[in-house]
């Protein structure tokens, strides 16, 4: 089957699908589920599969919430990323309900018509991306095995090409002090408070000595029990950014010390913990972004190849992750106005909205239509093998 026709079909198919992806949309938007929590999504997503007829996997990689589904007996094969996960206190504030519909939709359309196109089609169901490196630790337990190029559509507000996703690293802070009265012997006390108050101060100082490229951010998750006693317990949670994953060690290092200085100040003692896998930065494969953005204008959405100022979305993913070990795209999909920020509840808001789910159908579309470029455009793939170029040290 030629090239175009089959391309319309991809399209009729989400289109035939429609109501079912935009119903997942809004019932994942409304019930947000944290990093590695997300049994409802999950359940949801891997029962529509298997009505219609989709082999699947749930509770893949040894992880509850991950899934892979698959297609196809022979050809290239195409992975699609789903994520699912939600923000505290804010919900969908990253329209992950989005992505997961949409990628629900391209991976059904590319299911019915793998073999006739003679391609295979892996759907993953990716827990945890806002802190977790869920795709980190499937593609360490061989989800990524045989794949020769994976891909996802992330809301925004603008259409746009890429995203500045940047290498990331996470992890929570402690401080422990001496518990003390503190109107009657307040001498007596260790205040890990104080210290915790200090640390971030010290970060607040280096933040005007690192390099535009890089962020540093974190939050009190515990501050102490009453105002009365000295707080004997402190924690943090933080970030750490950095443009490309080498420079992120040395930024790291220098962060740590600020909580150090707290600690040697105050009389404390401070620990940390990384709780997740560093994030590496998003390295997107020009070939293939260059076939979704073609597939995206033809339905109407021309893709912004530079990001200025008004719409540049800085961020981090375990996207990037997987576009270090095979090639990958990261593009975004409008779903907002402009100017709205990702993680903020008005953001939320448009993620469940009919522009929402125009891009849930819109998103699907184009990744499939792209898996269809992959699959049956001869030299496309050898292209897009020839163009990947994972980050080095």
């Amino acid at each position: 089957m030629e090239l175009d026709a089959l391309k319309a079909l991809m399209c009729q198919r989400v289109d035939e699908l429609g109501e079912v992806l935009v119903d997942v949309a809004h019932r994942i938007h409304e019930h947000p589920e944290l990093a590695y929590e997300e049994h409802f999504a999950h359940d949801l997503l891997t029962s529509v599969l298997e009505a219609r007829g989709v082999e699947v996997t749930r509770g893949a990689y040894e992880l509850p919430t991950a899934f892979v589904a698959g297609a196809g007996s022979s050809g290239p094969t195409v992975a699609i990323c789903c994520e699912y996960d939600a923000l505290p206190g804010i919900g969908h504030a990253c329209g992950h309900n989005v992505i997961a519909a949409a990628g629900l939709g391209a991976g059904l359309a590319a299911a019915a018509l793998a073999d006739e196109a003679g391609g295979r089609i892996r759907l993953l169901g990716t827990p945890a991306e806002e802190g977790g490196a869920g795709k980190v630790v499937m593609a360490e337990r061989g989800a990524l095995e045989g794949v020769d190029a994976a891909m996802m559509v992330h809301p925004a507000d603008a259409d746009l090409a890429t995203m500045d996703a940047i290498a990331a690293a996470m992890f929570e802070v402690e401080y422990h002090g001496l518990a003390a009265h503190a109107a009657a012997a307040p001498h007596e006390g260790r205040n890990a408070l104080d210290a915790a108050v200090l640390g971030y101060i010290n970060v607040a100082a280096l933040r005007q000595h690192i390099r535009g490229s890089e962020r540093v951010h974190g939050v009190f998750t515990k501050g102490g029990d009453k105002a009365n006693i000295v707080p004997d317990h402190t924690a943090m949670g933080w970030m750490v950014r950095s443009a490309r994953a080498p420079s992120l060690d040395p930024l790291k290092a220098r962060v740590l010390a600020c909580f150090e200085a707290g600690a040697l100040a105050t009389g404390c003692s401070v620990e940390h913990r990384f709780v997740s896998h560093d994030y590496a930065e998003m390295v997107d494969n020009p070939v293939l972004i260059d076939l979704y953005a073609a597939n995206s204008a033809d339905l109407g959405r021309p893709l912004s190849r530079v990001a200025g100022a008004a719409d540049r979305v800085v961020g981090s993913t375990d996207m990037g992750n997987v576009s270090s070990l095979v090639p990958s795209i990261h593009p975004m999909i409008k779903v907002s106005p402009s100017g709205v920020s990702i993680h903020s509840a008005e953001f939320a808001r448009h993620a469940g909205s009919p522009a929402g789910d125009r891009a849930v159908l819109d998103g699907a579309k184009a990744l499939a239509m792209t898996i269809t470029d992959l699959w049956v455009t001869e030299g496309a793939l050898d292209r897009v093998t020839a163009a990947f170029a994972p980050p080095t040290a």
